[in-house]
């Protein structure tokens, strides 16, 4: 409950025929996020380039890479076959790699892009096919606080993660008079696989930065994104949230 005395708006519960996909939900934020909206009801759909992490009445699985066209086109037409109604996407996919500017392979800075800019844009096209015929929907992408910290030696990433937030605007203004809202949820450092090879020093200083020092976790991602979901946020759109402060 908050200083005012007024309660935060409850977590988004499914009507029937309701269904949310998350991408990378092999492990980290998106096999969390997955589990959680499992257990509260949702139909589930989930990907990530290796086999599910787990098993559910509830749960459908897809072994894909995001930024394969066909792959991703044809997952979001097995949700239209299962009956299901799409309400949200939750764009968690992502890879990040650590490369001062002059030692950064091409080959390092395409599977960045494509993971992070194109695999986001797919599945986005792709959602808002479902969404715009029922005129609501949700959709979620996670960007960074890369982009306003200006991280050395992570020039790329953080220029993908910048391209999501915009990409996530525009969006958001062509779909907004459909009733679909975009917006960006920005984690601050949390203890997955994403930063398991990054030198404690350097994360603990990245942590000291913030406006809150501390660790993010996979349950400060989630009330974000519950906060997007949450029928009281249909006026929310276009809007980017940095966990932690940037």
């Amino acid at each position: 409950m908050s200083a005012s005395g007024e309660r935060p708006p409850a977590p988004a519960l499914p009507r029937d025929g309701d269904a949310i996909l998350i991408t990378g939900t092999s492990r980290g934020i998106g096999l969390h996020l997955a589990q959680t909206f499992v257990a509260r009801g949702w139909r589930v759909f989930g990907c990530a380039r290796g086999a599910a992490a787990f098993q559910h009445e509830r749960y459908s699985h897809d072994e894909l890479d995001v930024a394969d066209e066909d792959a991703v086109a044809g997952m979001f037409a097995g949700v239209r076959r299962s009956g299901a109604s799409l309400y949200a996407l939750i764009n968690n996919a992502g890879t990040a790699s650590m490369n001062h500017v002059l030692t950064t392979p091409s080959k390092t800075m395409s599977k960045l892009w494509q993971v992070n800019v194109l695999g986001t844009m797919l599945c986005c096209r792709e959602a808002a096919k479902h969404m715009v015929l029922r005129r609501r929907g949700r959709i979620v992408n996670c960007g960074s606080v890369a982009v306003p910290w200006g991280l050395e030696g992570e020039s790329v990433y953080t220029a993908t993660k910048a391209a999501v937030e915009a990409y996530s605007r525009v969006l958001a203004r062509d779909l907004g008079t459909y009733g679909v809202t975009v917006n960006t949820v920005s984690p601050n450092p949390v203890q997955t696989d994403l930063i398991a090879g990054v030198p404690v020093e350097k994360m603990d200083r990245l942590v000291r930065r913030q406006s809150i020092p501390r660790y993010g976790t996979v349950e400060d991602v989630l009330a974000v994104v519950d906060f997007f979901l949450a029928p009281e946020s249909g006026f929310v759109t276009g809007q980017t949230v940095y966990i932690g402060g940037p």
